[in-house]
């Protein structure tokens, strides 16, 4: 059975891994070739982490001023990658553009025919059975073949109903990834509108018959979709609402039967029980994810860890929250750099393995080694990001309330949350800075500085 072909995220980690390490172009397209199953062609465009458009406008203007040249669009691309064949000229010309390649480097013979296995003989336990000579062999295993030809053929002719190209989907795959990018800094309301116009279109093509293997990229996309209207609905406060969309990012995690993604979504799933309760809950997530691991180190691992530790330090069981945190550790350095990107919502890189961290010490009222993660973890933040510092900062000032600083405490809540751009301070962020008043001595909360940080934190956003 042929393996389903990886999405372009799996190829990015890949490239990104294999240049730390030095390994040149070539050799990371034949890594991601063996490893993603996909074609040499779109290995080569991977290992260079370039989009269908990129690469075709990258071959046009390598060409220009070349007589019969063709002029390249990611379609055609497309086609070429899924084992169309090239005329030769066009074919030396891919060779060029990827650093002199071989056409066997490619995928094809120095003609431009697609590298094919051979089709002759019957496929029997994964090994190919040589086909006897048709004066040789008996009529009835040359009727059987005849049978088993065309039992093949009409098979082909039902999966080919499906109405999505592989060039449709790995274009999907690229504009999903582009949205969990952008997720990292953009607000909320306008992220929602952009996953619900992507999401509408995958639910078109996942709403009609497609090949199993289609399907199940179908359903890996819908999930992380799902997930992140989800997470931009429980930042805006509409509880009901991301609680149901969770639910359904867990249904289409399952669907597609990736374990990784299944246990990922459950565990961002676990933040919204950890903001708003009950706390048993998001216990209950984290679990569910960290048992879906199986033990195997990897940054989702790390994640589900982490989020468990969390959430039982905040529920004052300072035992399981250690040894929770101390299987975060262990997973989040036996998993290298934390997954994809830091500049992807589907990553854990440091800074919010250690948010996480941050998180479970000020529960466990270790204010002192808090502070160090805390400041830390803020060295880490580019300029452009979203609310994870400012939610970072407010920790700080917890850990202050807890360590009877009243005054500075409130007085970092109200400078943290009068610093955060508006579109950005939603109900999340004021449900931690109220956490803080919470948290103070009950002689200190009704004080002066306690009563500006509600006043701050009642005013309309218009108004700060």
């Amino acid at each position: 059975m042929a393996r389903t072909a990886h999405g372009p995220s799996c190829a990015k980690r890949l490239r990104q891994e294999a240049t730390q390490h030095g390994e040149p172009p070539g050799e990371i397209a034949r890594t991601i070739h063996a490893h993603c199953a996909v074609s040499l062609l779109r290995a080569q465009r991977l290992a260079r982490g370039l989009t269908l458009k990129e690469a075709a406008k990258g071959l046009n203007e390598f060409s220009a001023g070349r007589h019969g040249a063709p002029r390249v669009d990611g379609d055609q691309l497309g086609h070429w990658e899924n084992g169309r064949q090239p005329r030769p000229a066009t074919l030396g010309l891919l060779c060029e553009f990827y650093d002199n390649c071989t056409p066997e480097d490619l995928g094809f013979t120095s003609t431009g025919t697609a590298v094919a296995p051979p089709s002759s003989g019957l496929a029997v336990a994964g090994r190919l059975l040589p086909s006897p000579t048709a004066a040789t062999r008996p009529f009835t295993a040359y009727a059987l073949e005849q049978q088993v030809d065309a039992a093949r053929r009409s098979v082909d002719r039902t999966l080919a109903v499906g109405t999505v190209s592989s060039t449709q989907l790995d274009m999907l795959d690229e504009q999903v990834l582009w949205a969990r990018e952008q997720y990292v800094y953009t607000a909320p309301t306008p992220m929602i509108t952009m996953l619900l116009d992507l999401l509408a279109e995958v639910q078109e093509l996942a709403g009609q018959r497609q090949p199993a293997a289609v399907q199940v990229r179908l359903s890996e996309l819908t999930s992380m979709l799902a997930t992140l209207v989800a997470d931009a609905l429980m930042k805006l406060g509409h509880l009901p609402r991301s609680r149901s969309w969770y639910a359904t990012a867990r249904n289409a995690a399952d669907d597609s039967g990736n374990t990784e993604l299944r246990a990922r979504v459950r565990a961002q799933a676990a933040m919204l029980p950890f903001y708003y309760g009950p706390l048993e809950a998001a216990v209950a997530l984290a679990r569910e994810a960290r048992i879906i691991c199986r033990g195997r180190p990897s940054a989702t691992a790390a994640f589900a860890s982490a989020a468990e530790a969390r959430a039982l330090a905040k529920l004052g069981d300072k035992e399981g929250a250690e040894t929770a945190r101390r299987l975060a550790t262990a997973a989040f350095e036996q998993s290298g750099d934390g997954g994809p990107a830091g500049n992807d919502a589907f990553g854990f890189p440091e800074r919010r393995f250690r948010l996480y961290e941050s998180g479970t010490l000020t529960a466990l009222g270790k204010t002192s080694q808090a502070r160090r993660v805390q400041e830390a973890a803020l060295r880490l933040y580019p300029s452009k990001t979203g609310i994870d510092p400012a939610l970072l900062s407010l920790e700080a000032a917890l850990c202050l309330a807890q360590d009877r600083s009243p005054t500075e405490a409130c007085q970092l809540a109200a400078t943290t949350f009068l610093r955060i751009a508006p579109e950005h301070r939603t109900p999340i962020v004021e449900e931690r800075a109220r956490e803080v008043i919470g948290a103070l001595p009950q002689d200190a909360e009704s004080g002066r500085a306690a009563r500006e940080l509600r006043e701050i934190l009642a005013l309309p956003s218009g108004q700060m």
